[in-house]
């Protein structure tokens, strides 16, 4: 495997997860139902999927499914290109319904990035670095 392509994040009430992540920070998918059963987010070159977080633990292990709380021990990332659209997508987070824990700042590798949870408490990390690049499909370019 050489590419990650999709990220499914188990949530627990589809509803509220959806209208954050599509009505909220404005994520692209064609899903105009309010409680579909999964649904795909469009964010180039790869795809953000919210499945029902009881359905994911079946589909993992249906006799005995993985159950926890807590920090999971990683993150997502949404990478900006500028410093200001950190600020943006910080306040669209808030204003959305998720929860700032730790205010956008510069950090010690010289970018600039804060972090929030979304409604079911995964965490997200939101960065700019100066010197970043992004290919045609808005992937930031590792050098």
């Amino acid at each position: 495997m050489n590419r990650i392509n999709l990220i499914t994040l188990g949530v627990r009430d589809m509803e509220t997860s959806l209208k954050f992540y599509r009505d909220g920070l404005g994520f692209s998918t064609i899903v105009k139902e309010e409680a579909p059963a999964i649904v795909f987010f469009n964010n180039g070159g790869s795809k953000l999927a919210l499945y029902p977080l009881e359905e994911l633990s079946k589909d993992i292990n249906e006799q005995e499914p993985p159950v926890g709380s807590g920090f999971p021990g990683f993150t997502q990332a949404y990478n900006a290109k500028s410093a200001d659209e950190v600020d943006r997508i910080m306040e669209k987070v808030e204003q959305a319904g998720g929860k700032i824990v730790k205010k956008p700042q510069r950090v010690f590798w010289g970018g600039y990035s804060g972090y929030f949870t979304d409604p079911d408490g995964f965490y997200w990390e939101v960065a700019y670095g100066e010197t970043w690049e992004f290919d045609e499909n808005d992937m930031l370019v590792i050098k």
